[in-house]
């Protein structure tokens, strides 16, 4: 969901363009219009705000562009500290590499248009970061304009429908960029959803072997006992988790917790009387057991969401994981100021919830506000339902699916804009 931005400042539209390699950009070359049959090209432009989100989604798309779709791929990036977290194969000291068949550049924005200003045949301007002054003007002047999208930030609200797809003609050059919206919905562009991510959750959940050599791996320890509930816990900071951990730890039942380490840690910290809960830490308190994991490489991250019953997620990225995982989960929105995120959560929860019974329908819904701001979650409530909330996270999956990908959706809408 969109976080509020910052303002940039604008450039001066009639500034001189720069030079790129010792080339006055106004003669820089433009990409060749492909043939049939010939490999697109794609320029993705991504500024981070906070946090992984931007990027994550940003570079899972990128991936998918590139691998299940053959399209060459240039991402432009303006924090490759905050990217690395997520792809440690990433050299931050290089303004220009390849990564996974990606070329990644560093961008410098506002003004910086890539070391190539040769234009793609798509360009992707993601989460409005607003492209380069010189990058659009060498737009303009490409042979054939190349298909210029805008992608939003994922809503589950109704106008989403109305708007994808809508497009903005430029101001000043022959140009015009469309509003590419995912969305949990018919008529809107989807969410990310790698060919093979399926096949790769089923394998993982019918080989005990696999399961227990990832429970070594990642904590240290052996699988739990099949009696237990095991959680994960990927949240922005919430006074909500103090009396949800203390519900845990008095409780019948047997919790495990997995932690990635992040912006909850300090408050597990506090909870476990511990000055640090990093990664590897772990502490026992009743029936709760918790445990630090480190913080992974984003492919790493929906085996964290299959080896759980539940799975608390947080923004966009992880939100759109939990839900191809097939498991019950909690989302923390992004917060907005003057509790504007409350309708997009609301909107989610109409279309993840319209098929519940009456009692779960509302345990749901108020466990996810409580978690959001709204109360004190009752986990007593909520996990009442739990062999209830699994079924529908089954059958939400393969509604969301229905509507295709973003990926997908993103290659066949721009193909037939090249046609």
């Amino acid at each position: 969901m969109a976080p509020t931005r910052p303002a940039r400042p604008a450039a001066a539209p009639d500034a001189p363009l720069p030079a790129i390699h010792g080339v006055p950009a106004e003669h820089a070359p433009s990409a060749p219009v492909p043939a049939p049959g010939d490999t697109l090209s794609c320029d993705l432009f991504c500024a981070v705000i906070d946090n992984f989100g931007d990027v994550g989604v940003c570079w899972r798309l990128a991936r998918q562009l590139s691998s299940e779709y053959g399209w060459q791929v240039r991402l432009l990036v303006d924090d490759l500290h905050t990217f690395a977290r997520l792809c440690p194969a990433l050299d931050v000291t290089r303004p220009r590499q390849r990564v996974d068949g990606i070329v990644v550049e560093h961008w410098h924005a506002p003004a910086h248009a890539g070391d190539a200003l040769a234009v793609a045949d798509i360009v992707i301007e993601a989460f409005a970061c607003e492209l380069p002054p010189a990058y659009v003007a060498a737009m303009a002047r490409r042979h054939r304009s190349p298909v210029w999208l805008n992608l939003e930030y994922l809503s589950a609200e109704d106008w989403v429908a109305e708007c994808h797809l809508k497009p903005s003609p430029h101001a000043r050059y022959p140009l015009t960029k469309t509003f590419f919206f995912p969305g949990l919905g018919p008529g809107t562009g989807g969410v990310i959803k790698e060919r093979k991510l399926d096949d790769a959750r089923l394998a993982f959940d019918a080989s005990s072997t696999a399961r227990e050599a990832w429970w070594r791996q990642t904590t240290g320890a052996a699988a739990p006992e099949s009696n237990a509930t095991v959680i994960s816990l990927f949240s922005y900071e919430n006074p909500a988790v103090d009396g949800l951990l203390e519900q845990w730890r008095d409780g019948a039942e047997p919790i495990v917790l997995l932690v990635p380490e992040g912006r909850i840690s300090g408050a597990l910290a506090r909870f476990a009387g511990q000055s640090a809960f990093a990664a590897g830490a772990h502490f026992a308190c009743g029936s709760l057991r918790a445990h630090s994991l480190a913080f992974r490489p984003q492919p790493e991250f929906d085996t964290l969401l299959w080896a759980s019953h539940l799975n608390f997620v947080r923004g966009e990225d992880s939100f759109v994981r939990a839900q191809w995982a097939r498991r019950p989960f909690v989302w923390h929105i992004y917060p907005q100021a003057d509790a504007a995120h409350l309708p997009k959560l609301d909107a989610a929860l109409a279309h993840y919830a319209r098929e519940l019974a009456p009692a779960a329908q509302t345990a749901l819904g108020r466990f996810w506000h409580a978690w959001n701001g709204a109360g004190t979650p009752d986990w007593a409530d909520f996990w009442d339902h739990r062999h209830v909330l699994r079924t529908r996270a089954e059958r939400w999956a393969d509604e969301l699916a229905s509507i295709g990908d973003l990926a997908a959706n993103l290659a066949e809408f721009a193909k037939s804009q090249l046609k």
